[in-house]
């Protein structure tokens, strides 16, 4: 085969499979449930001042953790659904008890991470080392 035989082959082979990919992500997501890639919800002032509350306790450290653990499993969704796991911090549905408001995912996710791990920045050491937490 020649050089720009392989090379339009390749190319080919790069777009059919963008391209298919693209339909299938497009197939599977047609039932419009939540994924991760969705923004976040707005928050009320209100939920904002409870969430601040909630979160007071921590360290800069400790947020910055808690943060980047926000970013990796949800982009920072409080709607983001991935199977039996829910919003920002992808807890478990039955550990938010039916209450799937930001400020319920805020204190969850706390209580949750001091039991298993003791700090947020050692759940975020687990996180990295298996990619889940």
């Amino acid at each position: 085969m020649s050089k720009i035989h392989i090379k339009l082959v390749t190319a080919f082979l790069l777009v059919f499979g963008f391209t298919a990919g693209m339909v299938t992500d497009t197939a599977s997501n047609f039932n419009n449930e939540p994924t991760t890639a969705q923004a976040s919800t707005k928050l009320t002032a209100t939920q904002k001042k409870e969430i601040k509350a909630i979160n007071s306790g921590l360290s800069s450290t400790q947020k910055s953790a808690k943060n980047w653990i926000a970013y990796h499993e949800s982009s920072y969704s409080y709607t983001a659904r991935n199977g039996n796991c829910y919003g920002r911090y992808q807890l478990l549905i039955s550990y938010l008890k039916g209450n799937l408001s930001p400020v319920n995912q805020e204190k969850t996710a706390n209580t949750y991470v001091k039991g298993r791990y003791g700090t947020w920045t050692k759940a975020k050491k687990f996180w990295v080392a298996h990619h889940w937490y």
